[in-house]
């Protein structure tokens, strides 16, 4: 397991939280089919991967928009660097299907970053804006 049910904190808010929990299987599942070296499932899960991310992002976005939360602007920020990372693996892993690099990758910086982001930003964002 990837991202443990230890890792991931609840919010104030059920919608979120659903999300999140949606968020943490498709990630766990592509980091599943990553130590296993399936490229044909990694192809697979880390569109579904991405999909997913966004979804998640464009409806926080949404919800932060619609709540006119005064920190929008910067919880939107950490999304895109992450966002642009994502795209750039994802180009890259398009060419090379290198697992080792997206494994790396995955380890090293999303892993944190998502702790982080989700302990961070997910949590104040929550009970700021309800729901």
């Amino acid at each position: 397991m990837y991202i443990l049910e230890s890792d991931v904190k609840k919010t104030a808010s059920e919608v979120m939280n659903a999300m999140i929990e949606e968020e943490v299987e498709v990630i766990n599942a592509f980091y599943e089919a990553l130590v296993a070296k399936d490229i044909d499932k990694i192809d697979e899960l880390f569109n579904a991967m991405i999909k997913e991310i966004e979804t998640n992002f464009q409806a926080q976005e949404e919800m932060m928009e619609d709540a006119g939360y005064a920190d929008a602007g910067l919880h939107q920020k950490d999304h895109d660097g992450i966002r642009a990372k994502l795209k750039k693996f994802h180009q890259r892993w398009e060419v090379l299907k290198g697992p080792k690099e997206l494994r790396g990758f995955m380890d090293k910086e999303f892993k944190k970053w998502w702790t982080m982001h989700q302990s961070r930003w997910d949590l104040k964002t929550a009970i700021e804006i309800g729901g």
